[in-house]
């Protein structure tokens, strides 16, 4: 299946609207399959390609986008395919370009709890998405999990991201804590724009 390579020279500064990630969102969560991401994980999922050491003008499209639905060829037509597509790339861009030069505007997809009048923040299925996406190129980031600074940004979204099996009794407990999960989750951002500030330095 042909899909089109990231091409961030020749892409323009369109983020998607709130309609068009809730279009997304939609079509997701309509398909026959529980690996297809929703529109959290693909965010977090996304935002981690940006940040890999490997490019991902690097990468042919078919390889970074299928993950998100699951595999396969779920498309009723040739133009819902390009459709779905394109707001991949729109999406992927805008990313880059909010944390090179609009940080102002960039806003992680979350999911927000509401107990009583107080929102609670929880990234979980942000991080996972994030974590798939450092698993399509784990050898490269190996060191990033190693290093002081790239390691402590990592920090919050391995935890709330990761394998379960791996947590240790005492995090099992704190993440059951939707408080403890908040106040986690609203590290994530920083973690992210010091880990884009790192990887652009590393150019």
């Amino acid at each position: 299946m042909e899909l089109p390579q990231y091409q961030p020279d020749k892409a323009d500064y369109l983020p998607l609207t709130d309609d068009e990630l809730q279009d997304l969102d939609d079509w997701l969560s309509e398909l026959p399959t529980d690996a297809a991401m929703n529109i959290e994980a693909l965010d977090g999922y996304l935002s981690a390609l940006q940040l890999s050491p490997v490019s991902l003008s690097d990468k042919a499209g078919a390889d970074w986008m299928a993950p998100v639905w699951g595999g396969g060829d779920p498309f009723t037509s040739g133009k819902q395919r390009k459709r779905i597509s394109l707001l991949l790339l729109r999406h992927v861009h805008s990313l880059s370009v909010q944390w090179t030069s609009k940080q102002a505007e960039w806003e992680p997809i979350f999911s927000i709890a509401e107990e009583g009048e107080q929102q609670l923040v929880d990234a979980e299925d942000w991080c996972t998405g994030f974590m798939i996406g450092v698993d399509q190129d784990g050898e490269a980031w190996g060191p990033l999990f190693e290093h002081t600074k790239t390691a402590a940004a990592l920090a919050p979204i391995a935890l709330l991201g990761g394998d379960e099996a791996q947590l240790s009794a005492e995090d099992e407990e704190k993440l059951a804590d939707l408080h403890w999960r908040d106040a986690l989750s609203r590290e994530v951002p920083e973690g992210v724009l010091t880990l884009w500030t790192l990887r652009q330095a590393a150019d």
